[in-house]
């Protein structure tokens, strides 16, 4: 009896790609555990993957293609052949395309598997030449990443393992336990070794727990904050003046934007008390090196870019980056050579080919937009669950007329409106290479075993739908590891002495950046800005609202628009008492969707080991709050607004501030009671940068049911 053990990687949208060795006896994988060697992630799993081979063995896995045999939503299929597949689907295009134009073929897809060949951009070489639709993919951390490269640049900025060196660190948005657990063992060596740590959130989390220090701030006022912080240091004279005279620009006119957020202003706007907001602004500035970790939850309101702009300031203002330690860490993930346009192959778009947003899925499929969309074809998401206005989003699947192909391992709520599902490989089947947005290693993820069923990665998908299709470009020739080839500029510094028979080798690689020890890369400036320092006052923001081309098929990286404020600045939420106040009286709740920490978005929620991790949905309130609804702990309740309602049980508890309710995402809406989710409340609006979501800007009223 033969048994190995293959290099592996997780495959999840998390910051952590956690390096995995897979046990294979004969020919069947039996155990997926931590690789020890590994610097950053240290042998560990979290509870979401810790029994990854269940998931490829789960007996609901889809694993041939399949044809609706009953009404959409039902669930109900018959199992058809590749060829049969592939026939039905490129016919139904081609009369689509001769009678609507290709634009009326909607791609949709995020990250439901992050690998550089089959995750985020897998698709868009083949949608691009085929002319559909340009699907524009800004779920998550678009606007902070534009609000971060008008400050600062496309850099990497900080090596979390140089945390370790932080003398104060603060984790704004991130419940760095339950979505970034590996970097904890590094957070918690430097509050060894006398660090303070820490958490801005509006909920006691895990994270909080172990903190030194818990600031519960009103969700959404994160940029008052930041801008109250900046106030404060100007004021008090705890500015770093050669590092700004230096290496930024744009002191002045920041001065004065936070000139109008004192203490006393802004503890109104955030619910803190001034006097943390003094010390915080006090002891960042003072206890050097500094860092601030923020999260994706950063950007999910109105002011959200602005917050991440403000956020990004700090370190500059106070000199952090002098120090190893010190910063602001985003997404290490600008550290790796991507060659993105040769991945995504922009220039085969055509001219006025027209751009949705996904986020507006719901209104495209229902007729509200001026769209016709008359075929969608969904890979790495579920829709049905992630994306807002629910209601709407299931009455388009819902449609006779659309045609929907979805590519899956498991039936989803999606799939289930599906008229084809197509059986797609986990990671344990397939090839792929891993970048990191949470730290700097390259990761080989081999196949360790032969694909289940009829079950092809996505990259052997898009060959097989160029080919039925008439696509005859070298493009779908490649075998993958020539993809991979191509997916990286191996020539850069960063990759000196990496190659795929090194991984094959080794698993993983550093990129040759430097140690933790001594990553400074911004001691003396540098910064990849137009100016080549931090633009307190941006000059990106002249040019409108920045899109990233891996966020838009590779499309234009600027849209056209008004110039942006260039100096960060806070925007009240969309929905709040102050806002909306006949909205709130109906209203009075702001209700939150942080991650789940058993569920990776909705990858997990239909699998028995993390259900019993997470338990049934459950939605958090305040004591004050549960009282005054006659509401107790375990006791099922209806979440509701105009947009929709879901169900859930409570748990009343003081780690939410009055007024916040907090209801984890990711539960399937099958397997909901009420056969919805959270979603069904989120709104559709659109927060300050790069399109990015608002979640966090949701007044509901919660009732016992």
């Amino acid at each position: 009896m033969a048994e190995t053990t293959v290099f592996s990687a997780c495959p999840h949208d998390c910051p952590d790609t956690c390096a995995m060795l897979t046990t294979v006896h004969d020919g069947r994988a039996v155990e997926v555990r931590g690789n020890p060697g590994h610097p950053f992630t240290q042998g560990g799993l979290c509870v979401k993957v810790n029994d990854y081979e269940n998931r490829v063995y789960n007996a609901d896995r889809v694993l041939t293609p399949l044809r609706r045999a009953g009404a959409k939503g039902a669930g109900a299929f018959e199992p058809i052949g590749w060829d049969e597949a592939l026939e039905e689907i490129s016919g139904r295009w081609k009369e689509i395309v001769a009678r609507d134009g290709p634009a009326a073929i909607l791609p949709y897809s995020y990250l439901g598997t992050e690998g550089i060949l089959n995750g985020l951009n897998v698709g868009d070489a083949f949608f691009n030449r085929l002319g559909a639709t340009v699907s524009e993919r800004t779920f998550c951390d678009s606007g902070a990443i534009s609000a971060f490269f008008m400050t600062c640049g496309p850099t990497a900025a900080v090596d979390p393992e140089s945390f370790v060196h932080s003398r104060y660190i603060v984790l704004w948005a991130i419940n760095t336990i339950s979505t970034n657990l590996h970097h904890w063992p590094f957070i918690a060596e430097a509050q060894r070794r006398g660090a303070k740590v820490v958490v801005i959130d509006p909920v006691a989390t895990r994270t909080a727990k172990q903190a030194d220090w818990h600031l519960p701030i009103r969700p959404g006022t994160d940029a008052a904050l930041a801008l109250g912080m900046i106030h404060v240091i100007v004021a008090e004279d705890l500015v770093d003046h050669d590092y700004v005279a230096n290496y930024t620009i744009g002191y002045e006119a920041l001065k004065d934007r936070a000139a109008g957020f004192d203490p006393d202003r802004v503890a109104a706007i955030t619910g803190l008390a001034a006097d943390d907001i003094r010390k915080l602004a006090r002891e960042f500035a003072t206890a050097q090196p500094s860092v601030i970790r923020m999260g994706v939850a950063i950007e999910r309101n109105a002011s959200g870019g602005n917050a991440v702009r403000a956020m990004s300031c700090l370190p500059a203002l106070v000199g952090s980056w002098r120090r190893c330690g010190g910063g602001i860490l985003h997404m290490p993930i600008w550290a790796f050579p991507m060659k993105w346009d040769d991945i995504s192959r922009p220039d085969w778009i055509p001219e006025g080919t027209p751009v949705l947003n996904q986020w507006r899925l719901g209104p495209a499929l229902t007729g509200e937009l001026d769209r016709n969309v008359a075929a969608l074809f969904v890979y790495n998401s579920n829709p049905a669950v992630v994306a807002p206005e629910q209601e709407k989003v299931l009455a388009g699947l819902a449609r006779d007329d659309l045609f929907t192909v979805v590519s899956e391992q498991f039936v989803t709520d999606t799939a289930r409106y599906a008229d084809i599902v197509l059986p797609a490989t986990t990671q344990l089947e397939q090839f792929d290479l891993m970048f990191s947005w949470g730290h700097l290693y390259l990761t080989l993820n081999q196949p360790a075993i032969a694909p289940l069923g009829e079950a092809v990665p996505n990259t052997e998908l898009f060959r097989r739908l160029a080919r039925a299709m008439g696509f005859d470009d070298p493009h779908w020739e490649r075998s993958d590891e020539q993809m991979a080839l191509d997916a990286l500029d191996w020539s850069n510094p960063v990759l000196d002495g990496i190659d795929l028979d090194s991984l094959r080798e080794t698993g993983y690689a550093r990129l040759k950046v430097g140690s933790p020890d001594d990553f400074v890369p911004h001691c003396e400036g540098n910064f990849p800005t137009p100016s080549g320092k931090v633009e307190f006052e941006s000059a990106i923001a002249q040019g409108g609202n920045l899109v990233l081309p891996l966020f838009r098929q590779g499309y234009a990286a600027m849209q056209p628009g008004e110039p942006l404020d260039p100096l960060p600045d806070f925007v009240p939420q969309n929905e709040s008492p102050g806002t909306s106040p006949a909205l709130a009286a109906k209203y009075p709740l702001n209700m939150i969707s942080p991650k789940s920490h058993a569920f990776l978005n909705s990858s997990y929620g239909n699998l028995g080991t993390q259900l019993h991790h997470a338990g049934e949905q459950t939605v958090i309130l305040h004591p004050d709050d549960a009282g005054a609804r006659g509401i107790g702990s375990g006791g099922a309740v209806r979440v509701f607004n105009d947009r929709g309602a879901f169900c859930a049980i409570a748990e009343v508890s003081g780690d939410v501030r009055p007024g916040l309710v907090v209801a984890p995402m990711g539960y399937w809406a099958a397997a909901s009671r009420g056969g919805r989710t959270v979603n069904a409340v989120n709104p559709p609006a659109f927060a300050d940068y790069g399109n990015a979501p608002t979640f966090s800007d949701t007044l509901v009223e919660v009732a016992a049911a």
